[in-house]
This record gives structure tokens, C-alpha cells and sequence, in this order.
């Protein structure tokens, strides 16, 4: 069996005094947390939480997130973690539709629960797991920390582990359902698939955690006997002081926080030396901003992982070898140790090494499905196969080439131009700070070729000028057509950039002057 808890386990048999969690100037020992968890998951039985019942948690990364997350499922109950940058209706939909009758609520979330008791009247009983005062209605936690321990369900590691909850920035959200033997399995092949790792020491949990990237650095980390230091926002010198104070020796970072990181003036004050592995993922980094990553943090070792919620959530692995390769860094690595994938056509036949097709996938890490959505899960998952929307191509080594979202393809002129493929070329010029490509519809080519950027401090920068730069790299039917620069792009609580909302924003042609940055 392969579950959650099983960590904590071992950390309480071989080294029951190590801090197992740092938050703030809060330390919990393996010890401790498994005092804290076994209270929680004998508070939840006394609250009616039985086997498989749903438990939700709105919470940002704290010791306390790690800890009810491990006491969800120490009571052999499914944790469903809520997005922090939804909205009230939003959660409220997850919250309904997961039938969960127990929810953990941070401080920052206060303001919303009477919202969500209103939309949500499945909700029976709501925890309140911040340090702020405790509001009437609401049970504070230390009330839930009075209760008997009670042992470990020790969930079969098919069970389900959790709910969690994707697309609501873009779509309908939907419950993607993974088991402990999934997500452990996952952690497990991502740190196999690399030719060294660090154990022990501390790893700074700044993704995330409700999101599968950052839920997924966590296993890893306590899987490699790390002390996690979880922090609540990202902060660019929160996170390097963190690293610096902790000696951290591993972290993950999706790439708009490493370009925050690497762009900020203080970066080099800071010692990152004890950083040993620092891997990325979630969205697409440009060459450019691997090149800087690498020279900010050079005792580092890089990885790169690709996949997504419905992957529990890594698919393939990019090694740090495989960096120092030119052409291979552009690639998203090969396979987990877990994973199968192909490339197919519009009809599901499998495309040959080079040809750009959809991506999918099989194996034991892909998801069980959307909860309550069959129709969509059997749309997603065929064969046997999950789809995940995205295309590339494989070459014959089997290292795979993310070229864009199937739904981010431009066809300009009758030509297919992959958005990834522009962003990398623009990402290179030196007044351009962050980029987004997108399509917008053009009467003459059908859709052109639109730039959304942002601009170092004291540049400017023309559309006529981007143009005669991405000449030099790519063909001309691929350049942008048009420009526009913006002060911030609109992020997911991901990381990723929102280009739904930039295409939803913008119908007629940018400046085309030129505009100061």
C-alpha cells in the first residue's frame, strides 16, 4: 500500500525529534505533527467525517495545510484543497458539488464564509485553522486539537486522496480525482527519473499548494526526509531570504516566480549557494530565462517537469543534463518511470518521431476522472489514453516537444504558428521582461499574430522593431503583426498566464507606436 501518512510514519520511527514543518517562528518535530494530525483525524470522526466523506480546505501554505491535509486522510477521509484566487462562487460550486459538509478556513478567508454557507448548504461545520480570533459560528482549530488521537485508517493506496479542483480561470471547474497511490507513485517516479537528488535538509514550499505543482513538491520533499518551510504568498526576497535562513536545499518554482526572482535588484545579496535542485514547471520557460535562472542559482541543479492536474501531476522529467544541450533543453524531458505517451493525429493514430500531433498519455498517474462528470471523462480519457490538449512532437530518443495548447495554435495566412514557439524568440530581446502571444481575429489572414508584453524599466520598444527582431529567428508569417505593452499580464494562481483573458480583452489591433516601458 502506498498512502499519504506514510512519511510521517517513517519520519516518527527514524528521526522522531527532526522538525518536520518551520512555519514562521513555528517549528513542529515529526513528533509533534504526529500528535497534531492524530488529534485532527480523531476531532474529524467526532464531527461525523466517516470513510471517503469529502473535507475542504481554503487555506494558503502553512504548517497547518500540511497538517489537516494529513489529518484528512489519517481519518480515511478525501481532502478537496479550494483554489485561494477563486471566488466565493466558485468554491462555493466545488464545495457543493464535492458534497463537502467540513471545511478549514485561513484567516485571509474569513470575509467569504457566510457567502459560502449561503451557495454552498451542504456545509455543516467550519474550522477556523488561522491565528486570528475565532468568529462565532466557526470552530477554532485548537478546540479540534482537544480531541483522543486515534490511529492511522492507513487508506488502501487506491483509495482516493483527494479533489482537486482545475479550470475555473478557464472553463467550468472540474474535480479531478487522484489517489494516494498516484500522487505517492508520482513523487516517487519524478525524483527516480533524476540522477541526484538531496535528502534531508529543507525545501521551501512557495508553490501553491491547493494546485497539484506545489502539492506535488510537497510529497517529494518529505518523501526525501525534508524539513518543509512552507511560505503563505510569493514574495521574491521572502522566498530568497527563506532559502538563505533555512539553508534550503531544494525548491520548486513555476517561471513567472523565477523571472520575478532573477529580475529583482536585491537577488545577488542573497547566499542560494545550499540550493541543490530547483525544478519548474506548470508553464512554459523561454530559453532566455533558463539561461539567467541557471547564472542566479549556479550550485543548483534544474529539472523540469511536465504535466497536469489530471497527471497526478508529472508526466515527463528534463534532467539538468539534458540543459546543457541545446537542443534538449527546449524539450520537456522523456518519460517518468510510470508513464507511457504518444503522439496521434485527429483520428487517434499514432503519429511517427517529429510529426506534431496531440499529447497522451497512460499510465497508473492518470487521473480516476472528473467527479460527477462521466461525459467529460470520457471524453478526456479514451482508450485508455488521456488527452491532454496539448501538441508536440516526440524525436527518436523519446524526449518530448511541447509546441503549444491545441487551443493556442494560431492559423494565420492558412499557416499553423505555434504561440510557444514566438514567445521564446521574443522573450530574447533585451527590453522584453515577460510575453504572451495570441491569436486575434484579422480579416485579411484569418487571425494574426498578437505580442502582449511587458518591458524592463527605461526601455521602449515598436511593433515595427519587434517584427525586424523575430525576422532574424523565424519565418515571416509567424512574427507579430501587432503589439501591445501592458504593465502586468494576468496570472493563475498557477503561475500561468491567462490567455483566455487576453483574448477575451482585446479584438482590435494594438498600438503600433512606439510605447514606453
Amino acid at each position: 500500500m502506498t498512502y499519504l501518512t506514510q512519511p510521517l510514519h517513517r519520519a516518527l520511527r527514524q528521526s522522531p525529534g527532526r522538525p518536520f514543518t518551520v512555519y514562521g517562528e513555528r517549528t513542529h518535530t515529526a513528533r509533534e505533527t504526529h500528535d497534531v494530525v492524530s488529534r485532527i483525524a480523531g476531532a474529524l470522526a467526532g464531527l461525523g467525517v466517516r470513510a471517503d466523506d469529502r473535507v475542504g480546505l481554503l487555506s494558503p501554505n502553512t504548517d497547518r495545510f500540511c497538517q489537516i491535509v494529513l489529518g484528512i486522510a489519517w481519518a480515511d477521509a478525501v481532502v478537496v484543497p479550494l483554489n485561494t484566487r477563486w471566488s466565493a462562487g466558485e468554491n462555493a460550486y466545488a464545495l457543493d458539488e464535492a458534497d463537502v459538509t467540513v471545511l478549514f478556513v485561513d484567516d485571509a478567508f474569513l470575509p467569504i464564509v457566510d457567502r459560502l454557507r449561503e451557495r454552498a448548504p451542504v456545509l455543516r461545520t467550519i474550522v477556523h485553522c488561522g491565528d486570528e480570533p475565532t468568529p462565532d459560528g466557526l470552530v477554532p482549530l485548537a478546540e479540534l486539537l482537544t480531541a483522543a488521537p486515534v490511529e492511522d485508517a492507513h487508506r488502501n493506496g487506491h483509495a482516493m486522496a483527494g479533489i482537486f479542483y482545475t479550470g475555473g480561470t478557464t472553463g467550468f471547474p472540474q474535480g479531478v480525482v487522484l489517489g494516494h497511490r498516484q500522487l505517492v507513485m508520482a513523487a516517487m517516479g519524478t525524483l527516480m527519473a533524476q540522477t541526484r537528488v538531496p535528502h534531508g535538509g529543507a525545501c521551501v514550499l512557495v508553490a501553491p499548494a491547493f494546485h497539484l505543482a506545489g502539492f506535488g513538491s510537497w510529497i517529494a520533499a518529505m518523501l526525501t526526509n525534508a524539513t518543509v518551510v512552507p511560505l503563505p504568498a510569493f514574495d521574491p526576497v521572502g522566498v530568497l531570504r527563506a532559502v538563505e535562513r533555512h539553508r534550503a536545499k531544494q525548491i520548486m518554482l513555476v517561471p513567472t516566480m523565477i523571472q520575478l526572482l532573477v529580475d529583482h535588484p536585491d537577488a545577488g545579496t542573497f547566499d542560494v549557494s545550499s540550493l541543490e535542485l530547483l525544478t519548474y514547471g506548470a508553464s512554459p520557460i523561454s530559453e532566455a530565462l533558463l539561461d539567467r535562472a541557471r547564472t542566479a542559482f549556479p550550485a543548483a541543479r534544474f529539472a523540469q517537469a511536465y504535466g497536469m492536474t489530471e497527471l497526478s501531476p508529472t508526466t515527463t522529467i528534463l534532467g539538468d543534463e539534458d540543459h546543457d544541450d541545446p537542443a534538449l533543453r527546449r524539450s520537456a524531458g522523456r518519460a517518468a518511470p510510470y508513464a507511457r505517451i504518444r503522439i496521434v493525429g485527429e483520428t487517434d493514430q499514432e503519429l511517427p518521431s517529429g510529426e506534431v500531433g496531440e499529447i497522451v498519455v497512460a499510465g497508473d498517474h492518470v487521473m480516476a476522472g472528473y467527479w460527477k462528470k462521466p461525459a467529460e471523462t470520457a471524453a478526456a480519457i479514451r482508450n485508455g489514453w488521456l488527452h491532454t490538449g496539448d501538441a508536440g512532437y516526440l524525436d527518436e530518443r523519446g524526449y518530448l516537444f511541447v509546441v503549444d495548447r491545441l487551443k493556442d495554435m494560431i492559423i494565420s495566412g492558412g499557416e499553423n504558428v505555434y504561440s510557444t514557439e514566438v514567445e521564446n524568440v521574443i522573450a530574447k530581446h533585451p527590453a522584453v521582461s515577460q510575453v504572451a502571444v495570441i491569436g486575434l481575429p484579422d480579416d485579411e489572414w484569418g487571425e494574426r499574430v498578437h505580442a502582449v508584453v511587458t518591458l524592463l524599466p527605461g526601455t521602449t520598444l515598436t511593433a515595427a522593431e519587434l517584427r525586424e527582431f523575430c525576422r532574424q529567428a523565424i519565418a515571416g508569417h509567424k512574427c507579430p503583426r501587432s503589439l501591445e505593452i501592458v504593465e502586468r499580464l494576468p496570472m493563475s494562481a498557477a503561475g500561468k498566464i491567462l490567455k483566455r483573458d487576453l483574448r477575451n480583452s482585446r479584438a482590435v489591433p494594438a498600438e503600433k507606436g512606439q510605447i514606453q516601458g
